[in-house]
């Protein structure tokens, strides 16, 4: 394998699997079946945490648009 390969990857797989666990948390197996029913589920499950992560790092809105701060 290409040295240069195998850094990238060892830098950015442990936030990868950790983002993965987090997405799983809880949910071994989709809770749905089908694929379009389990496709929502996923992206409302992802938009979920994002908006929780955001609202972590300060996401508000002062009688204007949405800002981190």
């Amino acid at each position: 394998m290409d040295p240069a390969f195998q850094d990238d990857y060892r830098t950015h797989r442990p936030m990868l699997e950790r983002s993965i666990a987090w997405l799983t948390r809880g949910y071994r197996r989709v809770p749905h079946r089908g694929i379009k029913r389990d496709n929502a589920w996923l992206k409302l499950r992802t938009t979920g945490l994002i908006l929780r992560r955001m609202l972590a790092l300060g996401l508000t809105t002062k009688k204007g648009p949405w800002a981190l701060g």
